[in-house]
């Protein structure tokens, strides 16, 4: 009887060692998730967001090619889909932003935020500061650019940004692109309709 009251308490210790061994790392794991700054998470936060940027980045190009090659006259209207970007307390702690803000850019050759590699006008997606630009490229890069097909290298406006705070980025963004030659090179946001506009003529 003895034996087997000895047995069943080394059992319970040895189950209370094993339960609170696995109750530490349970601990420790959760601190590891939690959004803050200087932990790995940020980082992985950082890339989802770069991953989103690319995305809405690579639907608008995509309507400017589409317009490009079917000419003049051509209209195209697309849809973008944002979630981590209209977090402004993802967007501080990922990049650490004091006032963070979400910008779209159409970037033309002679700008100087042209990203290096990129032979034709560019669109990019990225947060920023309200009061800085956006670091498109090297290691601590806040945004995401992608090539287009259409050339834009003028000097008088070189290039297009629409800065919005996270609040006001819409979950769903409709984006309006022509080929209109009797209108200029041009890109705006309309917030009522949650769209943006996007005019593009080659040779301009």
């Amino acid at each position: 009887m003895g034996l087997v009251l000895r047995r069943r308490g080394q059992i319970s210790l040895e189950f209370m060692l094993v339960f609170s061994i696995m109750l530490i790392m349970l601990l420790y794991s959760v601190k590891n998730v939690g959004f803050d700054s200087s932990s790995p998470s940020s980082g992985t936060l950082a890339i989802q967001i770069a991953l989103e940027e690319k995305s809405v980045a690579n639907v608008i190009a995509g309507a400017i090619d589409q317009v490009y090659a079917q000419g003049p006259g051509s209209k195209v209207t697309v849809y973008a889909h944002f979630n981590l970007l209209r977090n402004s307390e993802y967007l501080s702690k990922a990049f650490n932003l004091t006032s963070p803000q979400v910008q779209l850019l159409f970037i033309g050759t002679n700008d100087p935020l042209f990203p290096t590699g990129a032979e034709n006008s560019v669109v990019a997606v990225a947060v920023a500061n309200s009061t800085v630009g956006p670091v498109l490229t090297g290691s601590n890069r806040t945004g995401v650019w992608v090539q287009t097909y259409f050339l834009y290298n003028s000097t008088t406006q070189s290039k297009f940004m629409v800065p919005l705070n996270p609040a006001d980025v819409p979950g769903t963004m409709r984006i309006v692109v022509e080929w209109n030659p009797e209108l200029p090179v041009s890109m705006a946001y309309n917030a009522t309709s949650k769209t943006l506009y996007i005019n593009i003529k080659p040779g301009a």
